[in-house]
């Protein structure tokens, strides 16, 4: 039996992940983005922030698992350096794209507009979001095998192509080298409301600000400064 919701029919999406749900409001929530709710007042569904919430934390441990068993002669530092190149939003972006998480998106009118990295970050939040709606309707084992089926095959090219060295470790170790300097960050502002702050942080050598970046976290704010700092100072070669 097909199901709809907000003109979207997700008996195609479980037909994609090959997963039946078993409380069907559960995947609807996972695709609900908080601004749909404002133009859909009189919609039963609530917001996928709070699946976000579990799923993220499901996706870490999931993924932990993996790369200690993957990778037994790997130090601690270069497991969290992987585990973060996997997770971050590009890459978890990528994987939804792959499995048309786009087409399934609830969204204002506004949001659906925006292309690039702002609907990358609600892609990335979406499929944690679904991770927590799996894990809630059929437990770890599913969640696990969804996981396995659509992230894991990632991390190959992640490690081969050394991306998991991320943009603040190469400027730290480009502007320790060239000039003798340990980058510092310092958030510059904080704005927007509680639930969708925008971050901008600046990186600084002694006194001087190189780049700045803005993000939905300090950290994502942090890499993004790293990076131009890094293309800024000619390093990035």
């Amino acid at each position: 039996m097909k199901f709809h919701y907000g003109m979207k029919d997700f008996t195609k999406f479980e037909e994609i992940i090959g997963i039946n749900f078993r409380d069907k409001n559960l995947l609807k929530q996972a695709f609900t983005h908080r601004s749909y709710l404002n133009e859909h007042k009189e919609s039963e569904i609530v917001h996928n922030e709070r699946l976000e919430f579990l799923g993220d934390a499901v996706l870490e441990l999931i993924v932990t698992e993996y790369l200690y068993t993957k990778y037994p002669d790997e130090t601690e530092g270069s497991l969290t350096s992987y585990r973060a190149a996997l997770v971050n939003a590009e890459t978890m972006s990528k994987a939804a794209s792959r499995i048309n998480m786009n087409d399934f998106l609830l969204l204002s009118k506004g949001e659906s507009k925006d292309t690039g990295r702002a609907r990358q970050i609600i892609l990335a939040n979406t499929i944690e979001a679904l991770i927590g709606a799996l894990f809630l309707d059929q437990g770890y084992e599913i969640a696990k095998y969804f996981i396995s089926k659509n992230i894991f095959y990632l991390i190959d090219d992640i490690v081969s192509a050394n991306t998991w060295m991320d943009a603040k470790s190469n400027f730290q170790e480009a502007s320790q080298e060239n000039e003798s300097i340990t980058p510092l960050y310092k958030t510059i502002s904080e704005d927007g409301p509680d639930h969708d702050k925008d971050f901008t942080v600046g990186v600084y050598l002694d006194d001087e600000l190189i780049a700045s970046g803005v993000g939905k976290s300090k950290q994502e704010a942090e890499q993004i400064a790293a990076k131009l700092a890094l293309e800024k100072m000619g390093w990035d070669k």
